[in-house]
């Protein structure tokens, strides 16, 4: 009896939705291997992961591969580069079609030497029959293999023991040229390029009174000014020197009348405004005990909240634009350059084939920042001045035109029964939309598509749905809980621009149930690390809390204070993101004076694979220390109608390299043979949760609403 044949495992969509290898790898004239990606480095590493990747499958040192990302020319299309699926689901399209490409290579070597497939050896990017001490190189077979065919996933990646790479921290390729050189697309020139500046509304809602011929006359006179572009509430100007280009639209923008519409007033405090506002309610969990609840169940009622935070990336965004005969090229920092493009061709109602974006670095990217913008204002200027041009935001545009990650208010309904166990949990989310990415929709999502004569219309808030979530994105504990009911209010009333920012809504409802998690312990008379090991039913998360508790010494007594009536506490955080992704627990030791004092900081992660491991720390280094920021410091202001009032660092203060803490560690729980997870946003809720818990245990009274201000623990203070 013959057995039935195995098959393929299926492919990934990314393959998919790419079929053809040729999209991916193909051997160049000289030898090098081009390799191709839709997933775009964004300083989270990326770039060296996906070479690691692509060299380890198709056996070459990593100097034989040209890696290209972000091209809508060459580059298979990926989506975004976003929500931590770089690695866990990009890089890992891009190992099953290099494992392919080298099976055909493997079989052509095979035929031209005359043996069977499995007797070829293949090393340093030479096929080689066994016993023989010569072999043919990639090029050398390159005219007998077609990569113009459609995959088909029936070649095994190698096996973790057989990596050479993966695994292995190299050393990041692109950091040379952006620590010494011109790593980053704000230093890009194009020959014969102008400089150009957008001058916007004071609010999204202003209306311009007055803009006389005078005026403009005296603007377009200005030393250097190539061009003044007007379309209805759009006004941008492009001149030779970028110096000028800033001279003009400051003149610009005096000569501008606006009208300002003052909204109601809205309490900002605390963020429970947002549940005042009209919304999409949708029920995300809901597990109903079979046992009638304990009439003796203790409870507790809290609100926690997060303010509107801004991306407060170091560099503002910046692009560039040229036209040609009717075809536009733009180069942006953007992290979905398929989506940019679609939006691109629908903003200037041309085919898509005549688009193509060239992905560059940014100083920095965090979600959907204004890099779709700039490059949509680069193209808008472009096509008026009939020259290329770069145009750069003001640190001003980036705060108050840049999307913004939605404030959001969290209630929490929580009881314990006599033995201290959680047998009942309510979650509600209040939220503005964390999805609002430019070429996603059919509609227009641009700035610029809401200024100009006519404005498109918005297009109706939305988020994603669970698994991925935006919102309500870890609003569903890790915690085994026998009954609970989790529920979100999308906000329909927009108030500021909000679209994505790191992790989501992951940040905040992590830390309001790592938070609440406390809280229940100290009504349960328990140790905080005993409750959620006692309520914790997943082994990996058992795990990754139990290796952060103990590089901190959690049941050792704590340090005394280093500063002088300084009193210090400790406290943990805990999620898996998006209860998919990588496991995170965060221990962190702090003082509190006039001030507060971050210490000592552990951090314990389960990632699965992993394939840089540098590359990964890095990340977690990243994310503690920005999440520590957006807890400690980070706030956007806003007035009573539309408009930010956040403007420069002096408005929105960030962590100092002087508030770094003394201790930074992060232990990796390696799982080799285990499918890899995202790590970029994992780090962000359970450093909130152990920095709010932490301050608890040192003050004794707890502050629910970010940032954690001394301002607002002296008033959790005076009100207990």
């Amino acid at each position: 009896m013959t057995s039935a044949p195995k098959c393929a495992p299926a492919l990934p969509a990314d393959i998919v939705s790419n079929p053809l290898l040729s999209r991916w790898v193909r051997v160049a004239a000289d030898g090098q291997i081009e390799v191709n990606a839709g997933k775009v480095e964004l300083g989270q590493g990326l770039w060296t992961t996906q070479l690691l990747i692509a060299a380890d499958e198709l056996d070459v040192a990593p100097e034989m591969v040209r890696l290209q990302v972000g091209n809508t020319l060459i580059c298979p299309d990926q989506g975004l580069t976003a929500g931590s699926l770089s690695t866990e689901a990009g890089a890992m399209a891009l190992r099953r079609v290099c494992a392919e490409v080298r099976a055909l290579f493997v079989d052509a070597a095979a035929r031209r030497l005359g043996v069977d497939a499995k007797a070829i050896h293949v090393a340093d990017g030479r096929f080689a029959a066994a016993g023989s001490s010569s072999g043919l190189s990639y090029q050398d077979l390159a005219g007998e293999v077609n990569l113009d065919r459609v995959a088909r996933g029936d070649a095994p990646p190698k096996l973790p023991a057989a990596r050479r790479l993966a695994g292995t921290s190299l050393p990041r390729p692109d950091l040379l040229r952006k620590l010494f050189g011109a790593g980053f697309i704000q230093d890009i020139e194009w020959p014969g390029m102008l400089h150009g500046r957008v001058v916007r509304p004071p609010s999204p809602s202003a209306r311009l009174l007055a803009f006389d011929e005078a005026s403009q006359q005296a603007v377009r006179a200005l030393p250097g000014v190539h061009t003044l572009c007007i379309d209805g509430r759009y006004l941008a100007v492009a001149a030779q020197r970028e110096e000028q280009a800033i001279e003009a639209a400051d003149a610009l923008g005096k000569a501008l009348r606006w009208s300002v519409t003052e909204g109601p007033p809205l309490a900002r405090a605390d963020s429970a405004w947002l549940r005042d506002l009209s919304s999409e309610d949708t029920v995300v969990e809901e597990v109903t005990a079979a046992a009638e609840p304990d009439p003796g169940i203790r409870r507790i009622h809290v609100d926690y909240s997060r303010p509107f935070l801004a991306h407060a990336s170091i560099g503002a965004s910046c692009a560039l634009a040229r036209w040609d005969d009717g075809r536009l090229t733009v180069c942006s920092h953007t992290q979905g350059s398929f989506a940019l493009r679609r939006e691109l061709a629908v903003f200037f109602g041309i085919d898509i084939g005549q688009v193509t974006v060239v992905h560059a670095d940014g100083a920095g990217c965090y979600g959907h920042n204004g890099a779709d913008d700039a490059a949509i204002d680069a193209a808008i200027l472009a096509r008026a001045a009939g020259r290329p041009v770069r145009l750069q935001w003001s640190r001003a545009d980036e705060f108050a035109w840049s999307p913004l990650g939605s404030a959001m208010s969290i209630h929490i309904d929580a009881g314990l029964d006599a033995q201290g166990r959680i047998v009942q949990w309510q979650h509600d989310v209040w939220s503005h939309s964390h999805v609002q990415r430019p070429g996603i929709v059919a509609q227009l999502s641009c700035l610029a598509s809401t200024l100009r004569d006519p404005p498109a219309a918005r297009p109706a808030l939305r988020d994603f749905p669970l698994p991925a979530g935006g919102g309500q994105r870890n609003a569903v504990p890790i915690y085994a809980m026998p009954s609970r009911r989790i529920a979100y209010h999308l906000t329909r009333t927009p108030v500021l621009r909000t679209s994505a920012l790191r992790a989501l809504g992951a940040y905040a409802n992590v830390f309001a149930i790592e938070s609440c998690m406390d809280e229940l312990a100290a009504l349960a008379g328990q140790d905080p690390l005993a409750f959620r090991l006692a309520h914790l039913d997943d082994p990996r998360a058992i795990a990754v809390l139990q290796t952060a508790a103990a590089a901190a010494g959690w049941h050792r007594e704590k340090p005394p204070a280093l500063r002088d009536g300084a009193v210090r506490g400790r406290g943990l955080g805990l999620a898996r993101y998006k209860n998919s992704s990588a496991y995170c627990a965060v221990v962190v030791e702090l003082e509190v004076t006039d001030r507060i004092v971050l210490d000592r900081i552990w951090v314990a992660v389960d990632a699965g694979e992993v394939v840089h491991p540098d590359g990964l720390v890095n990340q977690i280094e990243g994310g503690v220390l920005q999440a520590a920021s957006w807890t400690l410091k980070e706030a956007v202001q806003w007035d009573a109608g539309d408009r930010v009032t956040t403007r420069d660092w002096a408005d929105y203060p960030i962590l100092n390299f002087d508030e770094l803490p003394r201790v930074l560690s992060v232990e990796v729980i390696a799982h080799p043979d285990l499918p890899p997870l995202g790590v970029g946003e994992c780090a962000a809720g359970p450093t909130a949760g152990a920095i709010g818990n932490a301050l608890a245990n040192a003050l004794g009274v707890r502050a629910r609403h970010l940032p954690l201000t001394p301002e607002r623990l002296m008033t959790a203070l005076q009100r207990d």
